[in-house]
């Protein structure tokens, strides 16, 4: 299971939040946060930031980052979006990978 929350933070208060789960093992942990942030900030009813080397380091360094204003191409009514893994299945997954080969 891979579970990621999402929140729209405005004024230094919570507007709005989902957790997107992906059930899937068999997709790479780069697809699954790409397809949870699309399918979250479809939930959210926004368009999809664009990573940009911030939010890259600091989603390699803590799992979790911040899509400000510059990261949107449309305009946007709150400050950010905050951006969080909640729950990842690393062993899980490194588990069904051994057992397949043999």
């Amino acid at each position: 299971m891979f579970r990621v929350w999402m929140r729209i933070i405005k004024e230094n208060r919570l507007v709005r939040d989902t957790v997107v789960e992906r059930p899937e093992a068999d997709m790479t942990r780069t697809k699954k946060v790409y397809a949870a942030l699309e399918e979250g900030c479809h939930k959210l009813d926004l368009s999809i930031p664009i990573w940009l080397d911030v939010n890259i380091r600091d989603f390699k360094r803590q799992a979790k980052t911040r899509f400000t204003k510059d990261s949107f191409i449309e305009a946007i009514d709150f400050d950010y979006l905050d951006f969080q893994v909640l729950e990842e299945d690393l062993y899980q997954n490194f588990y069904e990978r051994d057992r397949k080969k043999c």
